[in-house]
């Protein structure tokens, strides 16, 4: 293109770029967005990061994981209700999904249980701890028993909180108990603080409790076990109880792990990843994020594209076809946007080990004998061309893409010279 004006390219590469995008319309594929569908977009996203093995391995946590917090069959769930907890142990085939929450603490009693079945689950926003007041104040005294008085109403208000938490454990767990014969646990998990002596009164009356859990579990908590959040034990009924079948503490080297799983209906789950090393549980959590990502979008377009560079040669061809519909030198733009696109198979031909000229003629020649009518992409295993039925692409993630590397590339071309600027060029003047 050496010698045409920046302007003609551009203006090519906008009519390319329209002609490309009203292609993508047509070229997309609107199936039954159900399980398996899912299944594959998310696989097709997994393998792009990590092997074959544990990329589908993973695949189904991803997609279940989405699944799982989706309400009412919702477009656009909310994907913050999936945490992501890490642990450096084990092998990342290990990494699996949770259904219900992981705490990265435990408790903080040596006697309380460490492992809870059939348990209510209190979730509160409660001080169990002396705090001073939020204004400067002072309370003075005369003598030592005064301040004794003192000390004493203020341990005996804290104890009254603990002490309602504890008849609503022995009401509901009575109560269960005489209904279906089972022995039913309690746990208390709090975002504010428990001092020892309100921890010791609990561990006595068989209470699991989490004190300082982090804010945004707190949300979490709720979807994943039900019942509601209290700020105030003053008027507590069963009514705001969670319920999780088994609640246990697990101890790895110097961290606690607290899982909450067999949850009736949740709609907060965890993804643990798992590794033996930090690079990798970083591979498997940048992997993850993609992949969840792509079942998020598959759900909000309710299309797919084929993928393994179908969409590509599609665009390839259908440019080459039209280009004498264009007329004067922006025709140059248009031959080298259609070249452009090319660089996706030709990076899938060279990865998967194949020469990327003689793969991507074997794709266009059979892309033209079909009539343009059916996808042909690349099989990586082979090297030859294929439907690639299961591989699927994302239609906002290729809008985007296309609609992107447009204006950049015209903003770019627009550019009349750069003028390099900073202290070193400054001095070499003087």
């Amino acid at each position: 293109l050496k010698g045409v004006h920046p302007r003609l390219i551009t203006e090519g590469f906008e009519i390319a770029n329209a002609k490309t995008l009203e292609l993508l319309e047509s070229f997309k594929v609107t199936p039954q967005i159900d399980r398996p569908l899912l299944i594959d977009v998310a696989r097709t996203s997994l393998r792009a990061k990590l092997n074959e093995k544990l990329a589908d391995h993973i695949t189904e946590c991803v997609v279940d994981a989405v699944l799982a917090i989706r309400k009412n069959n919702e477009s656009a769930p909310d994907l913050h209700m999936i945490e992501i907890q890490e642990m450096h142990h084990e092998s990342d085939m290990d990494t699996r999904l949770v259904r219900g929450l992981v705490l990265d603490h435990g408790a903080r009693h040596p006697d309380m249980p460490k492992n809870v079945k059939d348990a209510y689950i209190l979730t509160c926003n409660v001080s169990l701890e002396y705090e001073k007041t939020e204004v400067s104040s002072g309370l003075f005294y005369k003598t030592a028993a005064e301040r004794e008085r003192l000390l004493g109403a203020e341990r005996e208000f804290i104890m009254r909180r603990v002490q309602r938490i504890v008849d609503l454990k022995k009401k509901v767990c009575d109560d269960a108990e005489k209904g279906d014969g089972k022995k039913h646990g309690f746990v208390v998990i709090n975002q504010k603080g428990i001092d020892p002596p309100s921890l010791d009164l609990l561990a006595q009356n068989g209470i699991l409790a989490l004190r300082r859990a982090k804010r945004r579990n707190m949300e979490r908590l709720q979807l994943a076990v039900g019942g509601e959040a209290v700020n105030s034990v003053d008027e507590l009924t069963p009514d705001v109880l969670g319920f999780a079948g088994l609640v246990y503490e697990h101890v790895l080297g110097e961290d606690k792990y607290t899982f909450v799983e067999e949850c009736r209906n949740p709609k907060s789950v965890t993804l643990l990843l798992k590794g033996p090393n930090k690079h990798t549980i970083t591979q498997i959590k940048d992997a993850i994020h993609d992949g969840i990502r792509a079942v998020f979008n598959t759900l909000g377009d309710k299309a797919v594209v084929p993928g393994a560079g179908a969409f590509e040669i599609a665009a390839y061809c259908m440019l080459n076809k039209q280009l004498d519909t264009v007329k004067g030198r922006a025709k140059l733009g248009v031959k080298a946007y259609a070249d452009a696109l090319l660089v996706i198979p030709k990076t899938l031909a060279v990865n998967a080990g194949f020469d990327a000229q003689e793969t991507i003629v074997k794709l266009v020649e059979e892309r033209i004998a079909s009539g343009n009518k059916v996808p042909v992409g690349l099989d990586i295993t082979s090297g030859e061309p294929t439907n690639p039925v299961g591989v699927w692409d994302n239609v906002i993630v290729k809008r985007n893409s296309l609609a992107s590397c447009c204006v950049i590339a015209c903003n770019l071309l627009h550019v009349d010279e750069v003028m390099r600027a900073g202290m070193t060029n400054l001095k070499a003047q003087h």
